[in-house]
């Protein structure tokens, strides 16, 4: 079971309170006053109750007119009103102060988490779902508003009526006082136990319902083959598992909390009995006077409503601390990668690339997935990449813009270690189209011009062109202002692809990096968007990463990546002129001769 860090977590929020400080104290300031204000009622109420059993007896007797009885009652009356009415307004603008305070920090919260999972890499992804990621940047900063709006709130509220009646109490009466304090001790260890409780079923509800997010959220992304493969009963019967799962471990926080709020008041219950015991013994003997002790039972109330209150507190209190918890997890894991805190990188990147014994290992893996890779690519260089899956071409191109980092010295751009330039620069100047062609839930205009949504129609229009999309986009009810539904699904595998090349393509980078983008693009259509792509691409750096040799063939060199060894390096003519596993895969691919092949 997780035990709860107590005050740990909490402390970390308090740089976003300290930002606020002055309209949190102004609020803070405002509910003690309201208290003071409360506090003040069951005085004048004491005043009263004594006015009229002074009275009682004259006007009884006829020594005194009921009407001349009921101005001893006007001063504490008017006093009574006058502290309600600005109680009630106080207390109403503190509350408002805090709660927008609230708001604000779990604005910061989800701006500063939202900011940090942009700068991770492709491991922290892998180690953390999607599903469980939303659950804690929406979820849990959602329990975090409900502690810094409703628990600091109803914290300070609790604690200064606590204050305010105690002291008042000691003024009336310290040895009543002090028997009330009595059954306060094991509420106090009570409260103790319930708040480790609380924090670790807390944490449990959390993670139950980042489990269900991510098996939803896997579940829509995956829809199509559910349904292809008949599975939508099966995944049924999860989802009912899963949220079942769920269910009890709300259920068991929930009779958590319905025990401590049913305990609680009936051991305060018990300060009660012996208020109106020792305290009527002390009215009757004339050593309390009646509205003393009606101010007593007054003040009373307002020291015993709040530890009523304790099981609600707690579960705010540590629902929010484990909220806290799981957002500072994620804000704690640094980014993979980062900018070199020098960096000494021209601000024009030529395209030329060298590799330097080139290697890289994923963390847990039991080979390296790159191994001692010696190759320089000049400027304006066209290379192929091919190998078998598997065989370290997606490592060797996230290298190059550093979705991972290569070790130093390695892999340099214009003779600078990649190392040492600013990511920014880097990835806007060495583009990548991955494997992926992922379309935004946006029109399809700002899909293709998703790094300048202000760039000119015409230059889009061209790109479109370029990556032979102009049919498919004319056809489309509004053209490029078409929506796209997520992950392009109102577009074909092919058509997702080239909406993606032409993305990469319209950024006119000095070095392209293209990673099986064309795939799922038939030959003929792969044949016109080549000799557009070569042509406008004429004296910069372009990679290819592809499994067809009709694609390679147009390269410059081929650069042949076997178990994350280079195995082959040479020029489409070259390689088939030889017996490597380029010449036996192109012979697969129908061009059965190296003549064929040479000459197609």
């Amino acid at each position: 079971m997780t035990s709860p860090p107590s005050i740990s977590p909490l402390r970390r929020l308090l740089p976003y309170y300290h930002r606020y400080k002055i309209p949190f104290w102004t609020g803070a300031f405002m509910l003690l006053f309201a208290r003071a204000l409360e506090g003040v009622i069951p005085l004048l109420l004491r005043d009263s109750v004594d006015a009229i059993n002074a009275t009682l007896p004259e006007v009884r007797s006829g020594l005194t007119a009921w009407f001349d009885a009921r101005e001893a009652l006007f001063l504490p009356v008017i006093g009574i009103l006058i502290s309600v009415v600005l109680r009630v307004l106080t207390m109403a603008h503190a509350r408002r102060i805090i709660r927008r305070i609230a708001v604000h920090v779990a604005y910061d919260l989800r701006k500063r988490v939202y900011s940090h999972l942009q700068l991770q890499g492709p491991a922290f992804f892998a180690r953390n779902p999607t599903g469980d990621l939303m659950a804690r940047a929406i979820n849990d900063i959602g329990l975090v508003r409900e502690l810094v709006g409703s628990g600091s709130r109803t914290i300070l509220v609790n604690v200064t009526m606590i204050v305010v009646g105690l002291v008042c109490m000691l003024a009336l009466a310290p040895t009543l006082t002090l028997l009330l304090l009595i059954p306060m001790i094991p509420i106090a260890i009570v409260g103790s136990w319930s708040g480790r409780q609380v924090f670790a079923r807390s944490m449990a509800v959390q993670k139950g319902f980042a489990e269900l997010s991510a098996k939803v959220q896997g579940n829509l992304n995956g829809i199509r083959t559910i349904q292809a493969l008949v599975q939508e009963a099966n995944e049924i019967r999860w989802f009912d598992v899963i949220s079942n799962q769920y269910v009890d471990r709300f259920q068991a926080l929930v009779r958590l909390n319905s025990f401590i709020s049913a305990v609680v008041p009936w051991m305060a219950a018990f300060s009660v009995v012996v208020v109106i015991g020792y305290g009527g013994s002390l009215v009757k003997s004339g050593d309390m006077s009646l509205g003393t002790f009606a101010a007593f039972f007054a003040y009373i109330g307002m020291v015993l409503w709040p530890i009523s209150e304790l099981g609600n507190m707690v579960t705010i209190w540590q629902r929010g601390a484990s909220g806290t918890q799981r957002l500072f997890e994620v804000l704690d894991e640094a980014p993979d990668v980062v900018d070199d805190p020098d960096p000494t990188a021209p601000d024009v990147i030529q395209g030329r690339i060298e590799l330097r014994g080139l290697g890289f290992r994923y963390l847990e893996a039991t080979r390296p997935a790159l191994s001692d890779l010696n190759v320089e690519i000049a400027k304006g260089e066209t290379l192929a990449i091919m190998g078998r899956v598997g065989a370290g071409k997606t490592t060797l191109l996230s290298c190059l813009v550093r979705l991972l980092d290569p070790p130093h010295g390695t892999l340099l751009i214009d003779g600078v270690d990649v190392r040492r330039y600013p990511l920014a620069q880097l990835r806007s100047q060495v583009v990548l189209v991955p494997q992926d062609p992922f379309l935004f839930a946006e029109m399809l205009r700002h899909n293709l011009s998703y790094d300048d949504p202000e760039r000119e129609v015409e230059r889009i229009w061209t790109t479109v062109d370029d990556v032979d999309l102009s049919a498919t986009v004319q056809e489309l009810g509004q053209q490029l202002d078409t929506p796209i539904g997520e992950r392009g699904v109102t577009l074909s595998g092919g058509q997702k692809q080239r909406s993606a090349l032409a993305r990469g393509l319209i950024q006119d980078a000095s070095v392209l990096v293209l990673d099986d983008c064309l795939s799922a693009v038939d030959t003929r259509t792969e044949e016109h968007i080549l000799d557009r792509l070569f042509r406008v691409r004429a004296g910069r750096t372009t990679l290819l990463v592809t499994n067809r040799v009709s694609t390679a063939r147009h390269a410059d060199r081929i650069l042949i990546l076997e178990n994350g060894r280079l195995a082959e390096c040479a020029s489409h003519d070259a390689l088939v002129a030889g017996d490597g596993w380029y010449a036996h895969l192109a012979r697969t691919q129908r061009l059965e001769t190296p003549e064929a092949v040479a000459h197609s």
